[in-house]
């Protein structure tokens, strides 16, 4: 029995479910990266919407790269159960807000003519720091990326999410339709900006009246998006499976906190985003580097230093005195670095933090979060280090070059999960493999803070991760 057919009568009572007509939304949003946060977190808030009685904003979703998301949700007319857990139990609601899924490699011409249908109003991106093909150091498009090549040379079948934007504008213009609003959900300091000149770039390319058009009527909104979503493992499939009486293999777990702070700048309709718990703000960049370096850049550290004394899970490192003195350490230096907004209460916020790291009925995954790092660690740690943090910053940094070692501190081996993974292990066996490692990232910094971040690799090396730990609180 699929998941469709089970919601009318055979799920439990306690199953929150569609009250909604699914048949009559129309899907105002167009969702690019179709992966289990977007499905965990600005799903919900247009599910929401939906139930509220605002049937304007049903996703049809695009999974940029694989088929797999589409291949589970499919069977399913895109229902999956969203399940919310902490440590005083669980809460399961079937999620009925993406009525479709593309596959972009596939039928490129499908995801334009999403992007350019009258009823998409909103476009919002879930890929990653790397989907967005840029030049951290230049603000640029990759020059030498295949993909990105092949979309400037012609739009026929876009490859990227820039070129998918603008060939998606460009039929909306031809079509005498308006724009819609950009809106990137990533972690990435002024991700608005960003994507607004990435598409810009790649719109003048092609045509430079169109890229005027994009640029005089368009939006693209910067936003800040914090909900931990840990991967989904066979056994969480089992379990629901039990409590349904139906395979549900789109299902996503999550914690009870949710928060969108979205810069209020638009160019069309949009849900009620305040009444459904969005925060809307003139200026997003404070709320984004509090969350960028309190949340993760704890997690990232804790990710490296963890998974290297074999911690598979956050709570674990947190549960020892040492590794939460550590985060607590990491934050005063954080902290110091910060321009509070009105409303964002620090210390109410870190407690807040270490509760939710302390959750073990999340299961969050040390490896999970250790993926990408060559893409995360330029503003989770090296930003506020460079800004005047301190030694749990360094410590962090130095984790990661470690990391790339593939070895954890009891000689078990791991494949590392970075799009620069070679280059990465080829610098951290370099003679100056802070500086080598660094340079990868185009980052420079000052040699008082080069020779801190080898210090405490020295030490990882000799000491292991928990000696290092032990090393640096001592020092306070």
């Amino acid at each position: 029995m699929r998941l469709s057919d089970a919601t009318s009568a055979q799920l439990p009572a306690d199953i929150a479910r569609p009250a909604y007509d699914r048949t009559a939304v129309r899907r105002g949003v167009v969702h690019l990266g179709i992966g289990a946060f977007h499905r965990a977190h600005q799903a919900a808030i247009f599910e929401a919407a939906l139930a509220a009685g605002d049937l304007r904003w049903g996703i049809t979703a695009v999974s940029l790269r694989s088929a797999g998301v589409r291949d589970q949700l499919a069977p399913q007319d895109g229902l999956y159960t969203l399940l919310v857990r902490d440590g005083a139990g669980e809460r399961a609601q079937i999620m009925g807000a993406v009525g479709q899924v593309l596959v972009a490699p596939e039928d490129p011409a499908a995801v334009v003519a999403a992007l350019a249908h009258p009823d998409t109003h909103l476009v919002t991106l879930t890929i990653t720091e790397k989907g967005y093909k840029l030049d951290r150091a230049k603000g640029t498009l990759l020059a030498d990326d295949a993909d990105v090549a092949h979309d400037v040379a012609g739009l026929a079948a876009p490859r990227t999410a820039p070129g998918f934007l603008v060939a998606g504008l460009a039929a909306r213009r031809a079509a005498g339709l308006p724009p819609f609003t950009v809106l990137s959900c990533d972690n990435l300091p002024h991700n608005g900006a960003l994507l607004r000149a990435a598409v810009l770039e790649m719109a003048r390319a092609h045509d430079a009246d169109l890229a005027e058009w994009i640029a005089e009527q368009g939006a693209f909104p910067a936003s800040m998006v914090d909900r931990i979503v840990p991967a989904t493992t066979p056994d969480d499939i089992a379990a629901l499976a039990t409590r349904l009486g139906v395979e549900d293999q789109a299902m996503v777990k999550t914690e009870p906190f949710l928060q969108w702070v979205v810069e209020d700048r638009f160019c069309g309709p949009r849900p009620d985003f305040a009444a459904l718990g969005v925060q809307l703000t003139a200026d997003v960049a404070p709320w984004e580097d509090a969350k960028l370096r309190l949340l993760n850049g704890a997690h990232s550290s804790i990710a490296y230093l963890g998974g290297l004394m074999g911690d598979a899970f956050v709570h674990q490192f947190v549960a020892r005195e040492e590794g939460r003195a550590f985060v607590e350490r990491l934050w005063d230096q954080a902290a110091a670095t910060l321009n509070p907004p009105p409303g964002l209460d620090i210390p109410a916020y870190r407690t807040a933090l270490m509760a939710r790291f302390a959750n073990p009925a999340l299961q969050h995954r040390t490896r999970q979060i250790a993926m990408d790092g060559s893409q995360k660690l330029p503003q989770r740690l090296l930003a506020p280090l460079a800004a005047g943090g301190g030694d749990a910053l360094a410590l962090g940094v130095a984790a990661w070059i470690r990391w790339q070692s593939g070895q954890t501190d009891t000689g078990e081996t791991f494949a590392v999960d970075d799009p620069l993974a070679d280059r990465l292990a080829v610098a951290a066996r370099s003679d100056d493999p802070v500086t080598a490692t660094l340079a990868l990232l185009g980052v420079e910094v000052e040699p008082a803070i080069r020779d801190a971040i080898a210090a405490h690799l020295t030490n990882l090396e000799r000491s292991g991760a928990d000696g290092a730990i032990r090393t640096l609180l001592k020092g306070t």
